[in-house]
């Protein structure tokens, strides 16, 4: 007896330490259900099987508008929900008690270092992928302070797989929301993320061709150590995606028992608005890769251009193409004025000759996130925004703190004035006046790209693959700019543009009064004086 109430004693303050911690994450609520609906009432826990089930992603549906997946992904995403809990949960012969269920939730969701759920989200890719008959070499240690360790290397393959499982995990929670028959999962191009995986993981990794690189035909091994350390610097919140996995799930146990995740049949329509969306600069694939580098709520408003479901809401962000409105910086301003939310502006461009296939094949797009609308001015301005080197190469430069030369967009004054001397026309980032690390001429057709050294506001590194220290007049293929300030940030801009037009229209129509007293008015007598200055004027008395 008093051992027995020793251990009941035992149980209950570890029960109550446990508690705490999902407490603490801010999930016991929602645990407490989750609970009750997996739990056999007859024992009291939760069956493994259904704890599988719960957390599996199982698509018959094939895989499409993606290169082509490796053979084992389909069976990794499969044994997904089985690694998860062989990982983190301890089963007793009648399934998972309550302890062991909320124990096994904190290991996933828990709060802790960044390092520690990267380290957690590799642990359970390579369980999926050896038991999907893609063996991955990855090694984990644990020491006294219950940081892990990583060790042994990872393929080109292994991180495209590792990305795609993580973006799987992310569209699992939104296809929820979607009607039945456009459930089918869609794997985005994502190679800009494993090129910039390869080039800083691998030595001499910029000398490679990223324009025709072979990501599953490549033999080169990315040391495991200098994947953990890229991840956390370029995309910190790829973790994320599998403690919002698992939280979601668990959240969401009701549905995910009586409806897995049903595989249903796509329709044309669906297929046609992926095709839509990869039209854009802004394709789902990278709108998720600058998804990953924002941990604000702009992170929320980036994601709807991943899902291709809502075509109508993502058209509606789009404040202006180049191909499609006009090349120009009037055309650009005529449909960005007003809007004074945050902007995403995408420019895709080459260098080289314009007439030569070689060069005009080798495009790459760069990127700026600012955090307001855009103003005429004739100096720097703005809150502070990101950089981004997209395409082919993935790479984020945040703010240095050093300065903030943030936005530099100056358009011709309206009114004709002497100006000893002008300031330059068009769109700038970074570095200084007439040294712009970024410049977008007034037409729209160059853009100059100069080394990070010249930018004291944004983070070092190229733009580009081997960017080099000269500075690069490009051709411009096309300018995107996307708003990121919701629907209220488009109604403000509406509301200025009719505002305008009602403005315009009124400085067009002419007041025939004004005729009448032509003789009599300033603008007679100043003509007047302009084409006779030596006439005398008299006043009459």
């Amino acid at each position: 007896m008093g051992a027995s109430s020793s251990s009941d004693r035992k149980v209950s303050s570890e029960q109550r330490e446990i508690e705490s911690l999902a407490a603490a994450a801010g999930a016991l609520p929602m645990l407490r259900k989750a609970f009750a609906d997996l739990a056999d009432p007859q024992t009291s826990a939760v069956p493994v099987a259904s704890l599988q089930r719960c957390l599996s992603l199982c698509f018959d549906e094939p895989i499409r508008s993606a290169p082509r997946a490796p053979e084992s992904f389909s069976g990794l995403l499969e044994n997904l929900g089985a690694s998860i809990v062989d990982v983190f949960f301890v089963a007793d012969k009648g399934g998972l008690s309550w302890v062991e269920f909320v124990r096994g939730y904190v290991k996933c969701c828990g709060r802790m270092a960044a390092s520690m759920v990267l380290a957690n989200l590799l642990r359970v890719f390579a369980l999926a992928a050896n038991k999907a008959g893609h063996q991955v070499d990855l090694q984990f240690e644990s020491d006294e302070a219950d940081h892990c360790k990583v060790g042994g290397h990872l393929t080109p393959a292994d991180v495209l797989m590792l990305l795609w499982m993580c973006w799987t995990m992310l569209w699992s929670s939104k296809v929820r929301e979607l009607p039945k028959g456009k459930a089918a999962l869609f794997l985005p191009d994502i190679g800009c993320l494993v090129s910039s995986a390869v080039v800083s993981c691998v030595e001499n990794g910029s000398s490679l061709d990223l324009w025709n690189f072979d990501f599953l035909g490549s033999e080169v091994q990315l040391p495991a150590r200098k994947f953990v350390a890229w991840a956390l610097a370029t995309v910190p919140t790829l973790p994320d995606c599998f403690s919002q996995f698992v939280h979601e799930r668990l959240g969401n146990s009701t549905i995910s028992q009586q409806d897995e995740l049903e595989p249903s049949n796509s329709s044309s329509g669906d297929i046609t608005s992926v095709e839509a969306c990869g039209a854009h600069l802004l394709t789902p694939g990278r709108a998720w890769a600058i998804s990953l580098t924002v941990r604000n709520a702009l992170r929320e408003e980036i994601l709807t251009h991943c899902f291709c479901s809502n075509r109508d809401k993502i058209e509606e962000s789009l404040l202006y193409r180049s191909s499609l409105h006009g090349k120009g910086l009037n055309r650009f301003w005529s449909n960005t004025e007003g809007y004074l939310g945050p902007l995403l502006l995408l420019v895709s461009g080459y260098s080289g000759d314009s007439h030569e296939t070689n060069t005009r094949d080798k495009k790459w797009v760069i990127g700026v996130l600012i955090q307001q609308g855009f103003e005429s001015r004739d100096h720097f301005y703005g809150s502070p925004g990101n950089l981004y080197a997209i395409d082919p190469l993935f790479s984020a430069y945040l703010p240095s703190g050093k300065e903030k030369n943030f936005v530099y967009s100056h358009l011709h004054p309206s009114a004709r004035v002497y100006e000893p001397h002008p300031k330059p026309v068009g769109l700038g980032f970074g570095g200084t006046i007439g040294n712009e690390r970024i410049i977008i001429d007034e037409d729209f057709a160059r853009i100059t790209l100069r080394h990070h050294a010249v930018d004291k506001t944004y983070q070092s590194g190229p733009l580009f693959p081997n960017q080099g220290y000269l500075p690069v007049d490009a051709f411009i293929s096309e300018v995107e700019v996307w708003g990121l300030g919701g629907t209220k940030a488009k109604e403000v801009q509406v509301l200025f543009k009719n505002r305008e037009q009602l403005f315009t229209e009124q400085r067009r129509k002419v007041d025939l009064k004004t005729f009448a007293s032509w003789e009599d008015s300033p603008e007679k007598m100043m003509m007047d004086m302009m084409n006779d200055p030596n006439r005398v004027q008299r006043e009459d008395r």
